[in-house]
């Protein structure tokens, strides 16, 4: 019988996991479970993913406001410090600010306009034209910020992120100022001492605060890097990937996802003969029209995964093929056609013609954002996603 479905994504349900269960075993346990009573068959090349989030928790990877604190004040000295760059999100950011806050005695907030770094909006763009305002070269107190554009208002919650990251500053004991600025050399008329807190611009950022004079410079992924009075680590990211747990503690993004993705794939191949790719998934990475988020918030979109998911898609355009090389074949023909084509394409078609616009992304990322898709970020209760046919093409 001829096959009639292409890639299937499919949400795992499992139970609620909790710190220090062994995440692996219920993993496992989850996929053979659902296999066995006949939901799919395990196949070579299927991918399973598992949400970064239960990891991290099943490592009892979390850290308390005050744990924070105190690599801040280790390694920013506990004075005067610009904070500058933060993403808009309470489940992101603000547990981390209220750390950073303890941790010093007044904060410089310095934010970029008209949005943050994935896509969150302070003030419309048309509104900046209206004013004849230049977010490259303006800085803009917030009095002045506010005179202009009034209170900033987020997209879909509501949120006046201005003023409420402004509030939790002083809820912790710093003073706080908050400016505008696209520009990372202009915290350093206010202070020398700088946490960026950009995400994948964080590099650079670094780079130029250093070659402007800046006297101590940290990323969000210089924080947290060792355990701190028995916090929890990420040794690569920091505080980069994490988000809210409590109201006074942070989830971080989880360790050893080698270890673990190259675990599970070794056992299920000795459960069932088959070797299928496994990864562990963060946020997907994809723009909403409407809200403008860019969804990628981590530092990476899977922090580990097997290596049959290295590399991105070797494809050709099946509608290029049909208006060109076989533009004059229809129907039966024309599907031979392209099949004896795909079976015999190049292994690197690199920039062919034939694979344009065949979005040149890493696998990685392509599959993490369709695992982000498929589990949502809710009570859907499926963070396992096992994925069959991303691999397979016309001719299979």
């Amino acid at each position: 019988m001829e096959r009639k479905v292409g890639t299937v994504s499919r949400g795992l349900r499992a139970p609620i996991i909790k710190e220090g269960e062994d995440l692996s075993q219920i993993v496992i346990d989850t996929v053979m479970d659902a296999a066995n009573s006949g939901e799919f068959t395990i196949q070579d090349r299927d991918v399973l993913a598992v949400t970064e989030s239960i990891l991290a928790r099943s490592q009892a990877n979390y850290a308390t406001k005050e744990q924070i604190a105190a690599d801040v004040k280790a390694k920013l000295g506990g004075e005067t410090i610009g904070v500058i760059f933060p993403i808009l999100s309470r489940n992101r950011f603000a547990i981390c600010l209220r750390g950073i806050a303890k941790g010093a005695k007044k904060v410089i907030l310095m934010l970029s306009y008209p949005a943050d770094e994935v896509g969150n909006h302070l003030v419309d763009l048309d509104l900046l034209d209206a004013k004849n305002i230049n977010p490259y070269s303006d800085v803009l107190s917030q009095e002045t910020f506010e005179e202009l554009f009034g209170k900033s208002n987020h997209t879909f919650t509501g949120m006046d992120y201005v003023n409420y990251y402004k509030g939790i500053i002083e809820e912790e004991g710093a003073e706080a100022e908050v400016i505008f600025s696209n520009n990372p050399r202009t915290i350093l008329n206010y202070t020398k001492r700088v946490l960026t807190c950009d995400i994948h611009t964080r590099v650079r950022t670094k780079r130029l605060l250093k070659e402007a004079g800046a006297e101590i410079v940290c990323g969000m992924d210089d924080i947290l890097t060792a355990s701190v009075d028995g916090s929890g680590y990420n040794d690569k990211y920091g505080l980069l990937g994490s988000n809210k747990s409590t109201e006074d503690s942070i989830k971080l993004f989880p360790i050893h996802c080698q270890e673990f993705v190259d675990g599970i794939q070794k056992k299920i191949n000795i459960l069932t003969g088959k070797t299928i790719e496994v990864m562990v998934y963060g946020d997907g990475a994809f723009k909403d029209p409407v809200g403008k988020i860019w969804e990628l918030a981590d530092p990476v979109v899977s922090p580990g995964y097997t290596k049959g998911l290295e590399g991105t898609p070797n494809e050709v355009k099946l509608k290029y093929l049909a208006d060109n090389e076989f533009a004059d074949l229809k129907g039966e023909e024309l599907q031979a056609a392209i099949s004896e084509y795909i079976k015999h394409k190049d292994e690197e078609l690199g920039d062919s013609m034939v694979a344009q616009g065949t979005t040149p992304r890493r696998l990685t990322d392509l599959i993490g954002s369709l695992c982000d898709l498929t589990s949502g970020s809710g009570d859907k209760g499926t963070p396992f996603i096992y994925i069959q046919g991303y691999f397979d093409n016309y001719t299979k």
